[in-house]
Protein backbone atom coordinates (compact mmCIF):
# COMPACT_ATOMS: atom_id res chain seq x y z
CA UNK A 1 0.00 0.00 0.00
CA UNK A 2 2.76 2.56 0.79
CA UNK A 3 4.68 1.52 -1.73
CA UNK A 4 1.26 2.26 -4.05
CA UNK A 5 1.49 5.65 -2.91
CA UNK A 6 5.24 6.56 -3.32
CA UNK A 7 4.86 5.46 -6.75
CA UNK A 8 1.60 7.68 -7.21
CA UNK A 9 3.07 10.47 -5.44
CA UNK A 10 6.23 10.25 -7.83
CA UNK A 11 3.84 10.00 -11.14
CA UNK A 12 2.22 12.88 -9.64
CA UNK A 13 5.32 14.66 -9.58
CA UNK A 14 6.55 14.22 -12.64
CA UNK A 15 3.42 14.88 -14.40
CA UNK A 16 3.64 18.21 -12.48
CA UNK A 17 7.19 18.94 -13.41
CA UNK A 18 6.73 17.63 -17.04
CA UNK A 19 3.47 20.69 -17.37
CA UNK A 20 5.97 23.20 -15.68
CA UNK A 21 8.42 22.65 -17.93
CA UNK A 22 5.92 22.59 -21.06
CA UNK A 23 4.78 26.47 -19.45
CA UNK A 24 8.20 27.65 -18.32
CA UNK A 25 8.99 26.58 -22.28
CA UNK A 26 6.15 28.37 -23.38
CA UNK A 27 6.72 32.11 -21.16
CA UNK A 28 10.68 31.66 -22.41
CA UNK A 29 9.51 31.47 -25.78
CA UNK A 30 7.05 34.33 -25.43
CA UNK A 31 9.67 36.67 -23.36
CA UNK A 32 12.01 35.88 -26.05
CA UNK A 33 9.45 37.68 -28.87
CA UNK A 34 9.56 41.01 -26.08
CA UNK A 35 11.18 44.06 -27.66
CA UNK A 36 14.06 44.57 -25.45
CA UNK A 37 15.26 47.41 -27.71
CA UNK A 38 14.91 49.31 -31.23
CA UNK A 39 17.37 51.33 -33.32
CA UNK A 40 16.06 54.69 -35.14
CA UNK A 41 19.49 55.07 -38.11
CA UNK A 42 20.26 59.10 -39.07
CA UNK A 43 21.03 59.39 -43.23
CA UNK A 44 23.20 62.90 -42.85
CA UNK A 45 23.44 64.64 -46.04
CA UNK A 46 23.84 62.60 -48.97
CA UNK A 47 24.28 64.88 -51.21
CA UNK A 48 28.05 63.85 -52.66
CA UNK A 49 26.53 60.38 -52.89
CA UNK A 50 23.83 61.77 -55.06
CA UNK A 51 26.09 63.49 -57.44
CA UNK A 52 29.15 61.26 -57.30
CA UNK A 53 29.67 58.10 -55.36
CA UNK A 54 25.65 56.73 -56.17
CA UNK A 55 26.95 53.16 -54.99
CA UNK A 56 27.60 54.74 -51.60
CA UNK A 57 24.45 55.78 -51.18
CA UNK A 58 22.95 52.19 -52.18
CA UNK A 59 25.64 50.36 -49.61
CA UNK A 60 24.15 52.53 -47.00
CA UNK A 61 20.28 51.71 -47.69
CA UNK A 62 21.27 48.10 -47.94
CA UNK A 63 23.42 48.21 -45.01
CA UNK A 64 19.90 49.53 -43.21
CA UNK A 65 17.86 46.17 -44.79
CA UNK A 66 20.69 43.50 -43.61
CA UNK A 67 20.59 45.01 -40.16
CA UNK A 68 16.83 45.62 -40.17
CA UNK A 69 15.89 41.95 -37.69
CA UNK A 70 19.18 41.85 -35.61
CA UNK A 71 18.93 46.19 -34.50
CA UNK A 72 15.11 46.03 -34.69
CA UNK A 73 15.36 49.01 -37.00
CA UNK A 74 12.01 50.93 -36.64
CA UNK A 75 12.76 54.22 -38.51
CA UNK A 76 15.12 56.04 -40.68
CA UNK A 77 15.44 59.87 -40.65
CA UNK A 78 17.17 61.59 -43.45
CA UNK A 79 18.90 64.37 -42.59
CA UNK A 80 18.70 66.50 -45.84
CA UNK A 81 20.49 68.00 -48.75
CA UNK A 82 19.82 64.56 -50.52
CA UNK A 83 21.73 66.29 -53.73
CA UNK A 84 24.31 68.23 -54.71
CA UNK A 85 22.24 70.43 -57.40
CA UNK A 86 18.75 71.14 -56.63
CA UNK A 87 18.02 71.44 -60.24
CA UNK A 88 20.27 68.42 -61.33
CA UNK A 89 17.48 65.52 -62.31
CA UNK A 90 20.14 62.34 -62.35
CA UNK A 91 21.09 63.24 -58.85
CA UNK A 92 17.94 62.89 -58.21
CA UNK A 93 17.16 59.63 -59.90
CA UNK A 94 20.58 58.67 -58.02
CA UNK A 95 18.68 59.09 -54.64
CA UNK A 96 15.60 57.62 -55.48
CA UNK A 97 17.66 54.37 -56.69
CA UNK A 98 18.54 54.24 -52.97
CA UNK A 99 15.67 54.86 -50.92
CA UNK A 100 13.60 52.74 -53.07
CA UNK A 101 15.66 50.08 -51.63
CA UNK A 102 13.69 50.90 -48.51
CA UNK A 103 10.48 51.04 -49.95
CA UNK A 104 7.93 48.32 -48.08
CA UNK A 105 10.96 47.46 -45.82
CA UNK A 106 11.40 50.26 -43.15
CA UNK A 107 9.50 53.39 -42.62
CA UNK A 108 11.34 56.63 -43.66
CA UNK A 109 11.17 60.21 -43.59
CA UNK A 110 12.97 62.73 -45.89
CA UNK A 111 13.10 66.61 -45.47
CA UNK A 112 14.49 69.14 -48.02
CA UNK A 113 17.89 70.66 -47.22
CA UNK A 114 19.48 74.15 -48.74
CA UNK A 115 20.88 71.65 -51.52
CA UNK A 116 17.44 70.52 -52.27
CA UNK A 117 15.70 73.47 -53.11
CA UNK A 118 16.56 76.73 -55.43
CA UNK A 119 17.02 79.35 -52.37
CA UNK A 120 14.22 82.24 -53.45
CA UNK A 121 11.29 83.88 -52.30
CA UNK A 122 9.38 80.79 -53.72
CA UNK A 123 11.51 78.36 -52.22
CA UNK A 124 11.32 76.13 -55.24
CA UNK A 125 11.41 72.45 -54.59
CA UNK A 126 10.24 70.91 -57.52
CA UNK A 127 12.13 68.23 -57.78
CA UNK A 128 12.26 67.17 -54.53
CA UNK A 129 8.77 67.07 -54.40
CA UNK A 130 8.96 64.78 -57.63
CA UNK A 131 10.44 62.36 -56.34
CA UNK A 132 9.72 62.27 -52.81
CA UNK A 133 6.10 64.28 -53.40
CA UNK A 134 3.10 63.27 -50.67
CA UNK A 135 1.47 60.54 -53.14
CA UNK A 136 4.49 58.58 -52.33
CA UNK A 137 3.54 57.80 -48.96
CA UNK A 138 0.16 58.14 -48.56
CA UNK A 139 -0.75 54.57 -48.70
CA UNK A 140 1.90 54.03 -45.81
CA UNK A 141 0.27 53.44 -42.49
CA UNK A 142 2.75 55.28 -40.62
CA UNK A 143 2.81 58.46 -42.76
CA UNK A 144 0.70 61.22 -40.53
CA UNK A 145 0.82 63.82 -43.24
CA UNK A 146 2.40 67.53 -44.31
CA UNK A 147 2.06 70.93 -44.49
CA UNK A 148 -0.04 72.50 -47.36
CA UNK A 149 0.33 70.74 -51.17
CA UNK A 150 4.21 69.63 -51.01
CA UNK A 151 6.57 67.27 -48.66
CA UNK A 152 8.40 70.18 -47.56
CA UNK A 153 6.98 69.84 -43.94
CA UNK A 154 5.92 66.28 -42.89
CA UNK A 155 5.06 64.17 -39.95
CA UNK A 156 5.51 60.30 -39.38
CA UNK A 157 5.18 57.79 -36.35
CA UNK A 158 6.22 54.57 -35.20
CA UNK A 159 5.84 52.23 -32.24
CA UNK A 160 8.52 50.27 -30.25
CA UNK A 161 8.93 48.74 -26.98
CA UNK A 162 5.17 50.08 -25.80
CA UNK A 163 5.71 53.59 -26.63
CA UNK A 164 4.91 55.87 -29.22
CA UNK A 165 7.02 58.15 -31.20
CA UNK A 166 6.64 61.05 -33.79
CA UNK A 167 8.79 62.04 -36.43
CA UNK A 168 8.64 65.44 -37.49
CA UNK A 169 10.63 66.83 -40.54
CA UNK A 170 10.70 70.65 -41.16
CA UNK A 171 12.29 72.15 -44.50
CA UNK A 172 15.51 74.14 -44.40
CA UNK A 173 15.35 77.37 -42.32
CA UNK A 174 11.45 76.80 -41.48
CA UNK A 175 9.44 79.86 -41.76
CA UNK A 176 7.34 81.35 -38.77
CA UNK A 177 4.48 79.97 -40.92
CA UNK A 178 6.17 76.38 -40.59
CA UNK A 179 6.55 76.57 -36.89
CA UNK A 180 3.16 77.20 -35.96
CA UNK A 181 2.09 74.78 -37.99
CA UNK A 182 4.88 71.97 -36.47
CA UNK A 183 3.38 73.43 -32.99
CA UNK A 184 -0.28 72.23 -34.00
CA UNK A 185 1.02 68.87 -34.76
CA UNK A 186 2.92 68.72 -32.11
CA UNK A 187 -0.07 69.54 -29.81
CA UNK A 188 -2.41 66.97 -31.14
CA UNK A 189 -0.32 64.19 -30.41
CA UNK A 190 0.82 64.62 -26.64
CA UNK A 191 0.89 61.13 -25.75
CA UNK A 192 3.80 60.91 -28.72
CA UNK A 193 7.74 61.27 -27.94
CA UNK A 194 8.71 63.68 -31.00
CA UNK A 195 11.66 64.04 -32.64
CA UNK A 196 12.47 66.68 -35.07
CA UNK A 197 14.37 66.73 -37.70
CA UNK A 198 15.38 69.77 -39.57
CA UNK A 199 18.92 70.34 -41.85
CA UNK A 200 20.19 73.47 -40.28
CA UNK A 201 19.74 73.49 -36.09
CA UNK A 202 23.16 72.86 -34.90
CA UNK A 203 27.19 73.12 -34.88
CA UNK A 204 29.78 71.12 -33.11
CA UNK A 205 29.59 73.75 -29.91
CA UNK A 206 25.85 75.14 -30.38
CA UNK A 207 22.75 76.12 -31.86
CA UNK A 208 23.22 77.73 -35.44
CA UNK A 209 22.27 81.47 -35.43
CA UNK A 210 22.33 82.09 -39.24
CA UNK A 211 20.76 79.35 -41.42
CA UNK A 212 17.94 81.85 -43.47
CA UNK A 213 20.34 85.02 -43.34
CA UNK A 214 23.36 83.57 -44.85
CA UNK A 215 21.38 82.72 -47.86
CA UNK A 216 19.25 85.66 -47.36
CA UNK A 217 15.92 84.05 -47.01
CA UNK A 218 12.95 84.47 -44.55
CA UNK A 219 13.18 81.85 -42.29
CA UNK A 220 14.45 81.03 -38.48
CA UNK A 221 17.95 79.90 -37.34
CA UNK A 222 18.86 77.21 -35.18
CA UNK A 223 18.33 79.08 -32.18
CA UNK A 224 15.03 80.65 -33.28
CA UNK A 225 13.74 77.55 -33.95
CA UNK A 226 14.66 76.69 -29.84
CA UNK A 227 12.96 79.81 -28.91
CA UNK A 228 9.63 79.80 -31.08
CA UNK A 229 9.41 76.09 -31.02
CA UNK A 230 10.99 73.57 -29.49
CA UNK A 231 11.21 74.88 -25.72
CA UNK A 232 7.55 75.20 -25.72
CA UNK A 233 6.58 71.39 -26.41
CA UNK A 234 7.13 69.35 -23.39
CA UNK A 235 6.94 66.25 -25.79
CA UNK A 236 9.72 66.75 -28.02
CA UNK A 237 12.90 64.92 -26.49
CA UNK A 238 15.16 65.02 -29.68
CA UNK A 239 16.16 67.36 -32.48
CA UNK A 240 18.62 66.04 -35.03
CA UNK A 241 20.33 68.15 -37.73
CA UNK A 242 22.85 67.63 -40.41
CA UNK A 243 24.30 70.76 -42.73
CA UNK A 244 27.54 71.73 -41.02
CA UNK A 245 30.74 68.63 -41.45
CA UNK A 246 30.59 67.66 -38.27
CA UNK A 247 29.31 66.36 -35.14
CA UNK A 248 27.80 68.34 -32.23
CA UNK A 249 25.70 67.09 -29.04
CA UNK A 250 24.12 69.40 -26.37
CA UNK A 251 21.35 69.12 -23.81
CA UNK A 252 18.96 71.73 -23.09
CA UNK A 253 16.12 72.31 -20.58
CA UNK A 254 12.46 73.04 -22.42
CA UNK A 255 9.79 75.17 -20.55
CA UNK A 256 8.50 72.14 -18.83
CA UNK A 257 11.44 71.04 -16.92
CA UNK A 258 12.18 68.50 -19.67
CA UNK A 259 15.57 67.33 -21.16
CA UNK A 260 15.98 68.05 -25.02
CA UNK A 261 18.82 66.17 -26.78
CA UNK A 262 20.19 68.25 -29.49
CA UNK A 263 22.75 66.24 -32.31
CA UNK A 264 24.51 67.40 -35.20
CA UNK A 265 25.56 64.73 -37.84
CA UNK A 266 27.71 65.54 -40.76
CA UNK A 267 30.32 63.64 -42.89
CA UNK A 268 30.28 65.23 -46.32
CA UNK A 269 33.56 66.90 -45.54
CA UNK A 270 35.47 63.48 -45.33
CA UNK A 271 37.35 61.54 -48.22
CA UNK A 272 34.87 60.06 -50.88
CA UNK A 273 31.58 62.58 -49.90
CA UNK A 274 31.60 61.58 -46.65
CA UNK A 275 32.92 57.38 -46.38
CA UNK A 276 29.46 56.36 -46.06
CA UNK A 277 29.03 57.20 -42.30
CA UNK A 278 25.94 57.13 -40.39
CA UNK A 279 24.36 56.63 -37.03
CA UNK A 280 22.49 54.48 -35.19
CA UNK A 281 20.66 55.21 -32.02
CA UNK A 282 19.70 51.86 -29.91
CA UNK A 283 16.99 52.80 -28.01
CA UNK A 284 16.95 50.27 -24.96
CA UNK A 285 14.20 50.91 -22.36
CA UNK A 286 15.53 48.34 -19.67
CA UNK A 287 18.55 50.33 -19.30
CA UNK A 288 17.01 53.81 -19.63
CA UNK A 289 19.16 54.22 -22.06
CA UNK A 290 20.29 55.39 -26.03
CA UNK A 291 23.46 54.09 -27.40
CA UNK A 292 24.95 55.95 -30.47
CA UNK A 293 26.79 54.33 -32.89
CA UNK A 294 28.76 55.75 -35.93
CA UNK A 295 29.41 52.68 -38.92
CA UNK A 296 30.48 53.16 -42.72
CA UNK A 297 29.40 50.33 -44.81
CA UNK A 298 31.95 51.64 -47.19
CA UNK A 299 34.75 51.07 -45.08
CA UNK A 300 33.10 47.92 -42.84
CA UNK A 301 33.91 49.72 -39.69
CA UNK A 302 32.38 51.65 -36.54
CA UNK A 303 34.04 54.76 -35.62
CA UNK A 304 35.31 54.29 -31.64
CA UNK A 305 35.96 58.25 -31.02
CA UNK A 306 34.17 59.32 -27.89
CA UNK A 307 32.09 61.87 -30.19
CA UNK A 308 31.05 58.88 -32.03
CA UNK A 309 30.40 56.03 -29.97
CA UNK A 310 28.81 56.98 -26.50
CA UNK A 311 25.64 56.19 -24.50
CA UNK A 312 23.13 58.68 -23.18
CA UNK A 313 20.62 58.12 -20.44
CA UNK A 314 16.80 58.43 -21.38
CA UNK A 315 14.20 57.53 -19.20
CA UNK A 316 11.93 55.25 -21.35
CA UNK A 317 9.06 55.04 -18.22
CA UNK A 318 5.67 55.27 -19.27
CA UNK A 319 4.22 59.26 -19.26
CA UNK A 320 8.19 60.54 -18.36
CA UNK A 321 10.25 62.40 -21.11
CA UNK A 322 13.83 63.33 -19.79
CA UNK A 323 17.12 62.81 -21.26
CA UNK A 324 20.36 63.15 -19.17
Amino acid sequence: MMLSLIRRAILAASVLATIFAIHAAAFAEEDATVEKSFTVVLLPDTQNYSEKYPDTYVAQTLWIRERLQDDNIKFIIHLGDIVQDATEKPEWENANRAMRLLDDVVPYSMVPGNHDMVLSKSRDTTLYNEFFSPARFADRKWYGGHMGEENDNNFCFFEACGMKFMVLSLEFSPRDETLEWAAGVTRRYPDHRVIVATHCYMHPNGRDTACATSYEIAGNSGEQIWQKFIRKQPNIFLVVSGHISGVGFQISVNDAGGKVMEMLTDYQGLPNGGDGWLRSLQFVPGENKIHIKTYSPLLDKYNKDAKETFSLDYEMTAGQREAG
